[in-house]
């Protein structure tokens, strides 16, 4: 089993690693995967955690990934696992969506692995990693807009919104009037190229991480427009889950993360204390996840030592009530205070 996803630690947007599923124990315990059960993994990847959980007799498996290279790479284990893996090349933002196309009932659990994989990372030729040169590319589909034309195309002032809230980039404006100036002379096509620049601009120790860690992390977001798939995401695996069936989501990234905690914050009502309303205050709707045990739950000592990419690793999980899912509206109305999408004019 391969798998790792995370961009957060000096390895962020690195070299070569082993692919190991983080925090797998956890995510099985959080799952409580059972015999018969039908399971959703939103981000196949390697097919970590798809084969752990069909290791269990008589589990069953839609597994889903937007990146067309998973998907051939695990047309192996669908053989395999004959008729108990179901593997479709979609994003996991649309995971209702194939459920209902593929006629199949309600779920008894749902896992997601927010970022980039370890596979995508890396390969040069896919554009993730600033270790690497290759094209300045990203795009998760190997379609639609890329990482250069974002950076040869975007003004400054989107540039430095993508920068700032995508990266929390502190030096995002002048990192943008960087970029916008130097392209005028020669876009940017590789990696090399954008790294150099941010090496030049940012100067840093050898102990800091490298200074191009937060804008490829940044433009990887934007070019994906991972934030709002996770929103879309979260929203659809309310209205899979059947009750008593188990959310569990992996994230890197504090923008990730916030995101499933206030998700799963807002779902629970948890320190939504009716009895304290003001006058004339709206009732919190009904609870469609009640959360249990300490959260978040991060990698021990002995899984951060093997895998290092683990170190930023948080899992958060939700078991879903039998009250009907909210939608993807009030999903977006409660998250509008999140940066799912660059603000203008900041």
């Amino acid at each position: 089993m391969k798998r790792g996803r995370g961009e957060q630690t000096s390895l962020a947007a690195g070299g070569p690693a082993r692919h190991v599923p983080v925090l797998l124990d956890e995510v099985l315990n959080a799952l409580d995967v059972h015999e018969g059960g039908l399971y959703l993994d939103g981000t196949f990847g390697a097919g970590g955690y798809t084969q752990a959980i069909l290791a269990c007799p008589g589990t069953r498996v839609l597994a889903l990934d937007r990146d067309p290279d998973a998907i051939s790479a695990g047309q192996g284990l669908v053989a395999e696992y004959g008729g108990r893996l179901m593997l479709e090349q979609a994003r996991f933002s649309t995971c209702a969506d194939v459920a209902r196309r593929l006629g199949l009932g309600l779920f008894d659990g749902a896992t997601f692995d927010i970022g980039v994989s370890s596979m995508q990372l890396d390969q040069a030729a896919r554009g993730f990693s600033f270790r690497f040169e290759g094209p300045l590319d990203m795009r998760m589909e190997q379609s639609g807009r890329s990482a250069a034309d974002i950076v040869n195309l975007a003004d400054e002032e989107e540039l430095a919104d993508i920068l700032y809230y995508y990266g929390e980039e502190r030096a995002s404006r002048r990192i943008a009037r960087a970029i916008v100036h130097d392209r005028e002379a020669k876009p940017f096509t590789t990696t090399r190229e954008l790294a150099e620049l941010l090496g030049r601009l940012l100067p840093s120790r050898p102990t800091d991480i490298n200074p191009a860690t937060r804008t490829f992390q940044a433009l990887r977001i934007a070019v994906n427009d991972e934030l709002g798939e996770l929103v879309k995401a979260l929203s659809g695996a309310e209205e899979m889950l059947a009750p008593g069936g188990r959310l569990a989501v992996v994230s890197f990234h504090s923008l990730e993360d916030r995101i499933v905690k206030q998700f799963l914050s807002l779902r629970s009502n948890r320190g939504q204390a009716r009895s304290r309303l003001l006058p004339g205050e709206p009732v919190p709707p009904p609870s469609t996840f009640t959360l249990q045990g300490k959260q978040p739950v991060t990698a021990g000592h002995a899984e951060t030592h093997e895998n290092p990419r683990s170190r930023s690793a948080r899992l958060r999980m939700g078991v879903r009530t039998d009250v009907a899912p909210l939608g993807i509206d009030a999903a977006l109305k409660a998250l509008a205070s999140l940066p799912v999408h660059p603000a203008r004019g900041r």
